[in-house]
């Protein structure tokens, strides 16, 4: 039997992209999901096509910069299931610009998103894993938080932010609660459209035409879930194999 089987997983970003890859990978698997994002139409149509496979998904429609909403969603979780194994930080948004073009709605959005997205999604599930002695969370960060771009200083940011926040976790885990953090490069999925500067966006069109598939991510990610639970696996970085930087 899979590692996998009859895990409860949380999924944030669920309705496009890496998240919807990895509901339908670890869905295939046997888990059991709790699918996450601010768009129902999307997240009731993923539900049917997992059910329709033979997997287990339900959905709550959830803002992961508002507290009580990941709160609430860690709850409903529990209530459903009667347990949470796995947290996966997905939802995330990538409006590029330099600088001097001085987005601060943006760069608020971002942090808000990205960087309390993750905290609040941690504080919501940490308690509950605790007292099951047992837990997962992985974060998805970028090959951003490894290396600062031109023009991607604050999202930069947020994802170096995300790298420390997993290492925090694993740190401070006491052998409980299992911390991954996966940085992906170039990956096809809705990122880029967030962008509204356009000497920002015609860059990052131009990197993504050699863009893997978000499947390449969730496998990673199964991977990561897959493990005994005396493995954890701390840090992958997926890249498409002619990206550079």
């Amino acid at each position: 039997m899979s590692e996998i089987q009859n895990k409860v997983v949380i999924i944030t970003g669920a309705s496009s992209g890496l998240g919807e890859a990895t509901a339908k990978r670890l869905a295939a698997s046997g888990a059991k999901l709790m699918l996450a994002a601010r768009r129902e139409d999307r997240l009731k149509d993923l539900v049917g096509a997992i059910a329709k496979s033979g997997g287990t998904a339900t959905y709550q429609v959830t803002d992961v910069a508002d507290s009580a909403q990941v709160e609430a969603l860690a709850k409903e979780t529990l209530s459903t299931y009667g347990r949470i194994d796995v947290l996966i930080n997905n939802a995330g948004l990538m409006p590029l610009s330099a600088l001097d073009q001085v987005k601060v709605d943006e760069w608020e959005r971002m942090i808000d998103i990205n960087i309390k997205g993750v905290l609040y999604g941690i504080a919501a599930v940490l308690p509950i894993m605790r007292q099951q002695k047992s837990g997962h969370v992985i974060n998805l960060s970028s090959v951003a938080g490894h290396k600062v771009f031109p023009g991607a200083a604050v999202y930069c940011a947020t994802k170096y932010a995300v790298r420390a926040i997993s290492e925090g976790l694993r740190l401070e885990s006491n052998g409980e609660i299992r911390s991954t953090n996966i940085s992906p490069g170039a990956v096809a999925t809705e990122l880029g459209n967030t962008i509204t500067d356009k000497d920002a966006a015609a860059g990052i069109n131009h990197l993504y035409e050699i863009a893997i598939d978000a499947d390449a991510i969730a496998r990673a990610i199964a991977y990561a879930i897959e493990q005994p639970s005396d493995v954890d696996v701390n840090e992958i970085i997926i890249r498409p194999t002619r990206q550079e930087l």
